[in-house]
């Protein structure tokens, strides 16, 4: 409860309000995310991601969890039996299907996720169930169909899953959790940055793996810490350019000194998820690089600052980001935000910030989103720049149409390499945004470092003035 924020009781509840709505008997869940939030659990059998193997159907009046057995602690045993979540061989999901579909039961399938075995097993056994039915012409069973008002019987619910947005609108404890986290995150940073400026000064030669498995050393020693939340991308130079570039022993290069860096990389920790980039150069960038870093902070700037009113889908933001480098002619080939989860899978929806106006899920409190504008310019470097942000209320002087109006507030905060920017480019309140910005860094992160940690932050959190 102290990272969930609400008992699994409550979250059920609440689904089967939404199963009464929409005339559904029973919601099959097939997302991995969607299960462990709703039961507040947590699993490790995929790479990355805290979740299990499993499906979950919740009914009007019970739940089952088909799982391997064998994962199950009694202390997770005791959790469901509290819920009344009942167990079930994981193998036995498409059986199960079948038995309510025998029922005449109304199945909510969200078919953007749930696999075809599930949905092509719940329709065939629809058709035995209708064809049983024989020239009776009319429902028996009282307990699915009658209240549905379907003379023909069901047919399915075939919606998006209700707990998508459910998951991603996170409560006080859920963010509390993820405020907590990103400052233990950035004094993992902060250590690493240090030791790795130091490496590099001494010529020491180091690949983009030693980089990476280095970092993973310093965050494996903080609390909570469980796994990366995806595989680190440590970029040096053209590498930079491939935006999911991967380094591998044997292939990848050597960090050089006098070519741009591009590290982005997370963390799990049991009580939230990280996703953080930053871009340094560790000798002198040139004034091309500049620009490119300039135009790119500009977009993340404008993208925190941004206020706009309820019901905005992310893709309006989107521009926000871009405006600088489209005026001299530049972009990136990469959406600006995707939703993360709380202790979760750092990728998850519904809501997006990105140029493809198809999402048109809106904004809302609670939402958490990443703020990664970028350039990358082919065979020579990649640039990108991402915090985790919240959407929440501002308090604007006037409410036009009576709405609410919306902003950020940041998860992420850590020093972003000043040397790279070019000042006769950025206005005062841009300046004025930065310096705040490092000012609150040194708050929160210095209490958390010492020795050369510490003096590696102040010396990057420093005032900037324009000449």
């Amino acid at each position: 409860m102290k990272y969930a924020g609400l008992d699994v009781a409550s979250k059920l509840s609440s689904l089967r309000a939404e199963l009464v709505g929409t005339g559904a008997s029973a919601i099959v869940i097939s997302m991995l995310d969607e299960v462990a939030w709703l039961l507040n659990l947590r699993g490790s059998d995929v790479p990355h991601s805290p979740v299990m193997y499993a499906y979950l159907i919740v009914e009007v009046d019970g739940a089952k969890l088909f799982v391997d057995n064998s994962k199950v602690t009694k202390e997770v045993m005791d959790h469901l039996k509290n819920a009344s979540v009942e167990l079930r061989p994981y193998d036995s999901i498409l059986s199960e299907i079948r038995r309510l579909a025998a029922q005449g039961a109304q199945l909510w399938l969200d078919t953007s996720s749930v696999n075809a075995a599930i949905v092509e097993t719940y329709k065939s056994a629809l058709d035995k169930y209708r064809s049983n039915l024989g020239s009776k012409g009319k429902i028996k069973n009282k307990r699915y169909d009658e209240s549905n008002g379907l003379s023909e019987g069901p047919s399915g619910v075939y919606m998006r899953s209700p707990i998508s947005l459910a998951k991603a609108l996170k409560n006080p404890a859920e963010l509390e959790g993820m405020q907590n986290c990103h400052l233990r995150d950035a004094a993992a940073l902060a250590q690493f940055w240090c030791w790795l400026e130091e490496e590099i000064h001494n010529n020491v030669e180091l690949t983009e793996v030693d980089v990476a498995d280095k970092l993973l050393e310093f965050r494996a020693k903080k609390e909570g810490f469980l796994d990366t939340s995806f595989d680190t991308i440590s970029g040096s130079g053209a590498n930079g350019a491939i935006i999911h570039y991967r380094a591998e022993i044997g292939s990848c290069s050597v960090v050089d000194p006098n070519k741009l860096f591009l590290l982005d990389s997370g963390a799990q920790y049991i009580d939230g998820t990280t996703d953080i980039t930053r871009t340094v150069h560790f000798g002198e960038p040139t004034a091309r690089e500049k620009e490119c870093f300039t135009r790119v902070l500009k977009g993340h700037i404008a993208l925190d600052q941004a206020v706009f009113p309820e019901n905005t889908p992310g893709f309006v933001l989107d521009a926000f980001a871009r405006s600088s480098l489209w005026k001299i002619g530049l972009d990136y080939r990469h959406g600006t935000g995707h939703g993360v989860g709380a202790a979760l899978n750092v990728h998850e929806g519904p809501q997006s910030i990105s140029y493809r106006y198809g999402n048109t899920t809106p904004l809302q409190k609670g939402m958490i989103v990443s703020n990664e504008p970028g350039y990358y310019e082919d065979h020579a470097f990649g640039i990108r720049i991402e915090n985790l942000l919240h959407v929440q209320e501002i308090n604007t002087p006037n409410r036009y149409g009576g709405i609410e109006y919306l902003g950020f507030e940041k998860l992420t905060f850590f020093p972003i390499q000043a040397k790279l920017v070019d000042i006769s480019l950025i206005s005062d309140d841009e300046i004025e945004w930065l310096n705040n910005y490092h000012s609150q860094v040194w708050e929160k992160v210095s209490p958390l470092v010492e020795g050369s940690a510490r003096q590696w932050l102040w010396n990057n959190t420093r005032v900037i003035h324009k000449q």
